[in-house]
């Protein structure tokens, strides 16, 4: 790894299958809550509301945060310890917004510590968000293979 770092504040990242999704969106918007959703479909925790980035061998990884490692946010019921990944390799962001592209081509780029990573507008909406944010994942996200 590198000495770059950056603490990212108002995100949930989960590790699936060795890829990091971001989960961004203003405070109430439903990250925490989407986040929990692919958690009980297989998803590690590596943060809830702020995760630690590190640039490494081109790739940008996210890690816990130092003082939240572990807790996610469950609203109306409180903090809950989960299991956590380990620095994983961010493959998309997800940005939580009411009128996302519906059908987008290919994904926007965001560049962090120079490394350009796959950005979505993501409707969270009722409809199986788990599935359509893994569905993101696989058809969007870098592959590290």
């Amino acid at each position: 790894m590198s000495d770059a770092k950056k603490l990212l504040l108002g995100v949930s990242v989960v590790a699936i299958k060795g890829r990091a999704l971001i989960i961004e969106g203003p405070p109430g918007s439903g990250k925490s809550s989407l986040a929990l959703a692919l958690i009980d479909r297989g998803a590690d925790l590596i943060g809830d509301d702020g995760v630690s980035l590190e640039r490494g061998n081109n790739r940008v990884f996210a890690a816990p945060p130092p003082n939240t490692s572990g807790l996610i946010e469950v609203r109306n019921v409180g903090l809950l310890e989960m299991n956590v990944a380990p620095p994983t390799p961010i493959a998309l962001t997800i940005n939580l917004e009411e009128n996302a592209e519906r059908l987008p081509e290919r994904p926007m780029q965001r560049e962090v510590f120079g490394v350009s990573i796959p950005a979505l507008g993501f409707t969270l909406g009722t409809i199986a968000p788990a599935l359509r944010a893994e569905a993101a994942l696989r058809t969007h996200g870098l592959n590290f293979d």
